[in-house]
C-alpha cells in the first residue's frame, strides 16, 4: 500500500479519489465540538437547530469536515511529507449534517523544486469534499513539502522507523 508521494511522483493534472468515504455521526461531531470547545448551539443542541435555524437540524462542525477530508488525503498526497506549509481559500460550500457520508478527492495543480535544496519540492493540491449525493461541501487548497526520492534513500528507505520484530527460538 502507497502512504504518500515522493516529489517526482506527483503529476500537474493527476486527481486522486480518496477512499473510503467516511459516515458523520453525531457522535464524531459532538466529539470534535468538545475536543477543539466549539460549544455553538448550531451543532450541540438540536433543539436550538430546529426551531431557530434555517437548516432545521444540527450542522457539523465546518472544521471537522476539513480535518476528515485532510486526513483521507495523507495516503495520497501528504504521507511522506516533510512539512505542510501552507492553507488557503478553505471554503465551506454546503452544510453537511449527522448522517451523510463525505468522499474526498485531490488534484494536483501546481509542483515546484524548492529553491534552497534538491532533495525536495513543493506540491500545490486543491481537495473537494463532496456528501453521497455529490454536493459539494468543502473545498481547500494547500502547499505541501515532500521528499524527493533521494531524500528517502538517503534517510533509510520508505519506512525508516520501522524495527524488525526479533523471532526468538523455543
Amino acid at each position: 500500500m502507497q502512504f504518500g508521494r515522493t516529489y517526482e511522483e506527483f503529476t500537474v493534472g493527476d486527481v486522486y479519489k480518496h477512499w473510503p468515504g467516511k459516515t458523520v455521526t453525531e457522535y464524531d461531531d459532538h466529539l470534535f465540538c468538545l475536543l477543539t470547545m466549539n460549544h455553538h448551539p448550531l451543532h450541540m443542541d438540536s433543539n436550538y437547530a430546529e426551531k431557530t435555524t434555517d437548516f432545521g437540524k444540527n450542522v457539523v462542525v465546518g472544521n471537522y469536515v476539513y480535518s476528515l477530508l485532510l486526513g483521507m488525503s495523507v495516503p495520497d498526497v501528504s504521507g511522506k511529507a516533510i512539512a505542510n506549509l501552507e492553507v488557503e481559500s478553505l471554503k465551506h460550500v454546503a452544510p453537511t449534517f449527522h448522517g451523510d457520508t463525505i468522499y474526498g478527492e485531490t488534484r494536483v495543480l501546481d509542483k515546484t523544486p524548492s529553491k534552497s535544496k534538491s532533495d525536495r519540492g513543493i506540491v500545490y493540491v486543491e481537495t473537494i469534499g463532496y456528501k453521497q449525493d455529490g454536493t459539494v461541501v468543502c473545498t481547500f487548497r494547500r502547499k505541501v513539502m515532500v521528499p524527493t526520492a533521494t531524500y528517502i534513500k538517503e534517510r533509510g528507505g520508505e519506512q525508516p522507523g520501522r524495527p524488525e520484530p526479533i523471532i526468538r527460538e523455543k
